[in-house]
Formats: C-alpha cells, structure tokens, sequence
C-alpha cells in the first residue's frame, strides 16, 4: 500500500470534467454531511478520466477513475483556482492501489471502471460497476491549441473524525470547442442517481482535454473551523 501522507504526480491524463444542476437538489444535497453547506444551486461536478500506461504516474501505474459529488457554499476557492471546494460522493477507480491510497485519505473510495472513447468528434465517456453502465456522457470535442489551463481544486474529506481539507494542483490543455450533448445515469437503484442533471440539461463549465497533469497533495491538513462532520452511507 502506498503511504497516504505521501504526494503523487499523475501526467498526460485523458480527463473530461464538467458540472450542471440537478434534477432533484434536495436528494443532492442531501448526500452532504452535516456540518457543511451545498452550493445554493446544488452544483453537480463530475470527472472521467483514463490513464493510460503506468509510466504517466509516479506510483499508482495505469488506472481509470469517475468521481463526483457536490459543490460546497462554505469553502472558498483555492488561492489559484475560482471554482468552489468540493465534497465528494462517489469515488469509483479501476485500481484497488488507487482505491487504498484515496481511502486512507478520507475518499469514499468503490471499485469502478471508466472509458473515454473517440470518435471523430464525439466524445463517449463510460462508468461502470460491477460490469454494468451507470453514467453516460457525450461530449463534441474539437482539438487542443495553444491554450494550457491551470489552477487548483479542493476537496474535503473526513477521516477518523476530522474534516480535512487538501488542494489539488492541476494544469492542462483544453480543447476547442467543447460542449457537453448528453448525460445519462442510468441505475436508478444506484446512490449517483441522485445527482443526475435537471431536464433540460444545465452546463455549468467544464472542459476535456486528452492532457491533463495534476498531483495528490501531501496528505490532507485538518479543516479549522467547522463544527463535527460525518459521512453519510452511499448505497
């Protein structure tokens, strides 16, 4: 197992990011502990990534990984970054060394496999569980240029009674254009489909980028200032 407390570097990733609102807000929100406060709007944000071969990461090899969950209303940004602090839900990775690493940090962390298939323009990105689809999305994707974004996200989680708190730096090469076409949940009996967006669909940004760099943060620091926080259950 690798030491949680030690930082990680993964580069080159294939990574498609994006956020909407919810088809339900108060089954969102609900998914938040107590002790933090949602985004007013209930801002959704998801992440499907893919890495490719072991030699893009400095310890966890090759992986595939969907997260998501709720944009917070009581954590500011990071200093380099303007989007708002975030609590994950869902944690779904491909690797079990990935899977123990987020967990020991925290991370509600389940096995779960992801696929980013290209096409032309189309950009078909897949979750699974258990060998079933849960998430589907489809993106028009265009190609990078000479635009490089950069900046960081943060994340709270909460481990052994405490909040903790850790920004995750990131830089990458967007493509031109972007737009997200589709987003289906597709187990209503899974917990994420809480989280499945309002019809009609509501973008809140977001890009794909066949690069992208980021690292896990020495392990996370604990939160001052919040009250006690626990984790609800995901079914």
């Amino acid at each position: 197992m690798l030491d949680p407390a030690v930082p990680q570097l993964v580069v080159n990733a294939r990574v498609l990011q994006f956020s909407w609102l919810p088809a339900e807000p108060d089954a969102a929100a609900a998914l938040v502990p107590t002790g933090l406060r949602p985004h007013p709007d209930r801002q959704v944000f998801l992440c499907q990534y893919v890495v490719d071969d072991e030699s893009q990461t400095s310890g966890f090899g090759a992986y595939s990984l969907t997260y998501l969950g709720l944009a917070l209303d009581d954590i500011d940004p990071p200093p380099v970054g303007d989007t708002p602090g975030g609590w994950w839900t869902h944690y779904l990775a491909s690797s079990p060394l990935v899977r123990a690493y987020a967990i020991a940090r925290g991370v509600p962390a389940a096995l779960g496999e992801t696929r980013l298939e290209l096409r032309g323009e189309q950009l078909t990105a897949e979750t699974r569980t258990d060998g079933q689809p849960i998430i589907r999305t489809v993106s028009r994707v265009g190609h990078t240029g000479s635009q490089v974004r950069g900046g960081h996200h943060r994340y709270l989680t909460v481990w052994n009674g405490k909040t903790l708190s850790a920004d995750y730096p990131y830089v990458a090469e967007p493509v031109t254009p972007f737009e997200v076409e589709s987003v289906e949940f597709l187990a209503p009996e899974h917990s994420v489909y809480a989280l499945r967006p309002a019809n009609p669909l509501v973008i809140c940004g977001g890009f794909y980028s066949p690069r992208v760099s980021f690292a896990y943060p020495p392990g996370p620091g604990a939160l001052d200032g919040l009250g006690e926080v626990s984790r609800r259950p995901n079914g």
